[in-house]
């Protein structure tokens, strides 16, 4: 196991670290193209073997331990893989949702997962998600941890998706006292990502080497 104390927390960078405009929407695009394709590069073995590891990281946390729902996605390409976090969340009892892309919305709904081999299909850009006709919706403010994908990431809790905002939004408007929780591969993770005002800082970030503690949850 890898249990660990996660690394000493960093404060939050100071608003000046925010970058508007055009130039920095063209820096975070030329980093998820590098990114992405350094971890498309990444072997099916060394991937599966990479995933174990973060989720054994994330399986020994106090805060998993401790919480009863889980909003996790589900991996897609080369992602770090959430399949068998879903089955041990099945396992230990927890109540599993995944999200479902609204595309009209621009929203991501959250739907119980109770057998995701039966229950996932192809979705939003082929991304596998639960049926919404018919799984069971899941109250945002239910949920205790939200396990997040992402293209790119920094030890200050940074984070970048893939461009459509759906997570950012999800975390701000609907499941705000939800701990955040990022997983990513180390060649993912960089000294800084240049954020924007409504990019949603992580709580913890995860790889196969660290747990990293990143902005310190307040209390609600």
């Amino acid at each position: 196991m890898l249990a660990g104390r996660p690394s000493k927390p960093f404060l939050p960078p100071p608003l000046a670290r925010f970058e508007p405009g055009r130039a920095v929407d063209q820096r975070r695009n030329e980093l998820r193209r590098r990114i992405l394709a350094r971890r498309g590069q990444m072997s099916a073995e060394e991937r599966r073997t990479k995933s174990t590891l973060i989720t054994e990281r994330l399986l020994v946390m106090p805060e998993f331990k401790r919480a009863g729902t889980i909003f996790t996605y589900i991996n897609f390409r080369s992602e770090v893989e959430t399949l068998s976090l879903a089955d041990k969340c099945l396992q230990l009892g927890k109540r599993l949702c995944a999200p479902v892309t609204l595309t009209a919305d621009r929203r991501l709904a959250a739907c119980l997962l109770t057998n995701p081999e039966g229950e996932l299909r192809p979705g939003y850009c082929q991304i596998p998600e639960p049926d919404i006709s018919k799984a069971e919706l899941v109250a945002p403010q239910e949920i205790d941890i939200v396990v997040l994908p992402g293209s790119v990431f920094d030890r200050t809790g940074g984070r970048l998706g893939y461009g459509g905002g759906y997570y950012d939004r999800f975390l701000a408007r609907e499941a705000p006292n939800a701990l955040r929780i990022g997983l990513a591969f180390e060649l993912q993770i960089l000294d800084e990502v240049p954020l924007m005002a409504h990019d949603m800082r992580l709580h913890y970030l995860l790889s196969e080497s660290a747990t990293q503690q990143c902005v310190v949850k307040q209390p609600h």
